[in-house]
């Protein structure tokens, strides 16, 4: 039998959601979208990847209390899938990836974690299932969505995503409200933060959903970090052992596999020690 495998790099549910986030990057680094124009080409209302847009958004946010109605449900957003172009569809998903490849760069873009992958990937090969003999996969794919569907399969993400909905359906001024709060707190907590530290945690926030390209940062900026520390020429001992454990605690935390929050936070303490060695050696340093 021929299994199918899933593409992301064809998923509509996929693809829309990863230019969604690429606008929010660029908001936080207060820097024009082109994702939102080619938003607004490729998902306008009568483009056929607006309509598959909608049969994924579909299934990833209705919710059925019975499986009963939740398999009917399936079935109805099969059928109207069936009535797409798929010659239109393929064209116009060739088109897309185009311009995502003129204007970001393909790892980069496709880098980032998404939300529901499982739940659009199974999308993505119902609707695809016409070019697979694999019935077992049909049905495992069906199953994932019911379980989906009917509340069945909770977790952090289907949570994250019925909040951020309830944000979503909130009046204009409330939403502005509410993210005016959430700036006033993040100013207000990291005021006194130096450049150098506001542009690490900067950097966590754009990279959080992006393992590799954070570990990348982290091991520059501990590579960068030890390399400052030992010019400084230090001439009291017991600071200098202190200093030196604190290399190696640095050489530890670019080792780590994941980079987690209180990494994020040592990796800012650590700035901070390198700026007051400064002060307090800074005519030491060469």
């Amino acid at each position: 039998m021929t299994k199918l495998k899933h593409s992301k790099y064809k998923n509509t549910g996929i693809l829309f959601e990863l230019l969604v986030r690429q606008i929010a990057t660029d908001t936080l680094n207060n820097r024009d979208s082109n994702a939102t124009n080619i938003i607004k080409e490729f998902f306008g209302k009568k483009t056929e990847l607006a309509k598959e847009l909608r049969l994924y958004q579909s299934m990833i946010k209705e919710s059925f209390n019975s499986e009963y109605k939740a398999s009917e449900f399936v079935n109805i957003i099969l059928k109207e899938r069936s009535k797409l172009s798929e010659s239109t569809l393929n064209r116009q998903k060739y088109n897309l990836i185009k311009e995502i490849k003129k204007n970001f760069v393909l790892e980069d873009f496709f880098n980032y974690r998404v939300t529901n992958y499982k739940e659009n990937a199974s999308v993505y090969k119902l609707f695809e299932h016409k070019n697979s003999d694999n019935p077992k996969e049909y049905v495992e794919c069906k199953s994932t969505l019911m379980e989906h569907l009917t509340g069945k399969s909770q977790n952090s993400d289907k949570i994250v995503s019925t909040i951020n909905e309830e944000y979503t359906k909130q009046p204009k001024e409330v939403r502005l409200l509410a993210w005016k709060m959430l700036v006033e707190n993040f100013n207000n907590k990291y005021t006194n933060l130096s450049d150098k530290q506001q542009n690490i945690l900067k950097e966590y926030i754009n990279s959080v959903d992006n393992s590799e390209k954070l570990k990348n940062f982290v091991v520059r900026e501990c590579n960068l970090l030890t390399k400052n520390i030992k010019s400084v020429k230090i001439t009291d001992k017991v600071t200098e052992i202190k200093v030196n454990e604190i290399v190696k605690l640095i050489s530890k935390l670019k080792s780590s596999k994941v980079i987690t929050e209180s990494q994020i936070l040592s990796l800012l303490r650590y700035n901070e020690l390198y700026s007051e060695l400064k002060k307090a050696f800074k005519w030491k340093v060469s």
